[in-house]
């Protein structure tokens, strides 16, 4: 783990949008977490007042945290007294009471897309883009806004950045088959997710597109360039639980061969690995060999789900080269990569509010 100056209790922080599915993986991955320590959790209003334990629908298979299930929950929409806060809340009601939280001197991390796009926010994939957290100098606010992006970015631009550096990436055409869990435990009826594929995800193709660019931009002169790739996705929601799985195929700038191309994935690492910081994977991208992987129920948890998993390099006769993909949506593409980029933040000074980094 990153050496810290000195020895300081744990970092309390807040969750708001507790309840809701993300909300839930952040609350389980805070449960003993080495630096953070989660003391307030927040919702909608008709839930503030009662504790935890009794107002969520525990959704994941293994207990709720008992010192959590005590917690009171308080109004999303009321200030939160914690410096470093957590958002899940839905993108209608995000941009508001994060940039609220942020005013009152809080840094806020945020799943939401309300900001994601703003020029003065980090878009922040940590082990591709950690320069963006510059973008935070610029901010008007008290605290401070960085943002995850969306679930099937995350997948994508984790497989795209070392191919990027080694060769150039020209044009992508991805395909997407997008875990139910991506919608909110009450996103896709039952009866609409069984024995079917919806074809059509709102805003999702968009997001692959641009927010790709943004991430593998070049930050210079206090703005983000993005990077001059063409994007074109498919989005389909399908009936696997977790796990985000894309078909890609992509245009390199410079000719690669498969095994350089196994080779720059082999050797990816970024600064969330140089830092040990306590979420990040080992191997942020892990090519497996087998014919038919990789697949989410056998392979989304590997590297505790903070990994991009690849699979099936083959040459494509359109663009060049083909492979897939899969990413856990709910961890390393929500609540897990938030909480990577806030332990970047923290252990490398990025913050304006200097937060203390905790040596336990």
């Amino acid at each position: 783990m990153a050496p810290a100056p000195g020895r300081q209790e744990r970092i309390p922080v807040a969750v708001l949008g507790a309840t809701g599915s993300v909300g839930q993986r952040f609350v389980s991955l805070l449960d003993k977490h080495p630096w953070f320590e989660l003391t307030t959790v927040a919702a909608s209003a008709k839930n503030a007042g009662r504790p935890y334990g009794e107002a969520a629908r525990w959704d994941l298979d293994h207990p709720l945290p008992e010192s959590t299930a005590a917690l009171v929950l308080t109004d999303a929409t009321s200030p939160v007294v914690e410096r470093l806060v957590f958002s899940a809340l839905d993108a209608e009601v995000a941009g508001e009471i994060e940039a609220a939280c942020a005013a009152a001197g809080a840094l806020v991390v945020s799943n939401a897309s309300s900001h994601r796009m703003d020029r003065d926010v980090p878009l922040l994939v940590p082990e591709v883009n950690p320069e963006h957290l510059d973008l935070l100098e610029l901010q008007t606010w008290k605290g401070g806004l960085i943002t995850n992006p969306n679930c099937s970015t995350i997948g994508l631009v984790l497989a795209l950045a070392p191919l990027h550096r080694a060769f150039g990436v020209r044009r992508v055409h991805v395909v997407t088959m997008q875990a139910l869990s991506g919608a909110g435990s009450t996103g896709v009826p039952a009866m609409a997710a069984l024995d079917n594929l919806i074809p059509y995800i709102q805003g999702e193709e968009e997001k692959l597109a641009t927010e790709t660019a943004r991430i593998l931009g070049r930050l210079s002169d206090g703005a983000v360039h993005p990077a001059p790739i063409t994007v074109s996705a498919q989005c389909n929601r399908v009936a696997v639980l977790d796990g985000h799985t894309e078909c890609v195929s992509i245009e390199l700038d410079t000719p690669a061969t498969r095994d350089e191309i196994l080779a720059a994935w082999e050797g990816f690492r970024g600064a969330p690995q140089e830092l040990d910081l306590p979420s990040a994977p080992a191997h942020p991208t892990l090519y497996l060999d087998a014919p038919d992987a990789p697949q989410p129920r056998l392979h989304r948890d590997l590297e505790a789900g903070m990994a991009c998993i690849l699979g099936r390099l083959q040459p494509c006769p359109v663009l060049g080269w083909r492979f897939v993909c899969l990413s856990h949506n709910t961890l390393r593409g929500a609540a897990g990569g938030a909480l990577l980029a806030a332990e970047l933040a923290v252990a490398s000074g990025s913050s304006p509010l200097a937060l203390p980094m905790p040596q336990l």
